[in-house]
């Protein structure tokens, strides 16, 4: 079995790692831990002497990065075969395709659940993977603290 685990960095990520761990080890799955960055370049900072945005970006991506991973070596140190992701696009689709690409049986992700109003103007990341995702999905509610 393969979960992918859909990931923010926030430090909700901690609470959706927990469930992952914990179902990965009941069910001896590997895991794919999936992070889809929004660092984003304005087009100006292609132009000469915009170097500083792009330092700053490739920052931004790289402690993403190591985010991730440290978050797989978690789990390897727990026994459980994983690799960290850090993708980029659409987070829903990039998301749906990434499942569909590792081949994901079962998808943990956490839902902010900031209300009603608030999902139905703005919508939800995790709404829409569980309204499109072809394999079960399990949400776990983070709520702040």
């Amino acid at each position: 079995m393969k979960i992918l685990v859909a990931i923010d960095l926030s430090r909700a990520s901690q609470r959706v790692m927990e469930t992952a761990r914990a179902l990965a080890k009941a069910l001896g799955a590997t895991v794919t831990v999936a992070h889809v960055a929004d660092a984003e370049l304005e087009p100006t900072a292609f132009e000469a002497g915009h170097d500083e945005s792009r330092r700053q970006l490739a920052a931004e991506l790289r402690a993403e990065h190591e985010a991730v991973q440290a978050h797989a070596g978690l789990l390897r140190g727990a026994g459980i075969e994983a690799t960290g992701l850090l993708l980029k696009g659409p987070v829903i689709a990039t998301l749906l395709r990434e499942i569909k690409r590792v081949g994901a049986d079962h998808v943990v992700m956490g839902s902010h659940g900031r209300g009603a109003l608030f999902e139905s103007l703005v919508g939800s990341t995790s709404a829409g993977v569980v309204r499109k995702a072809s394999v079960p999905v399990t949400i776990v509610p983070v709520r702040p603290a």
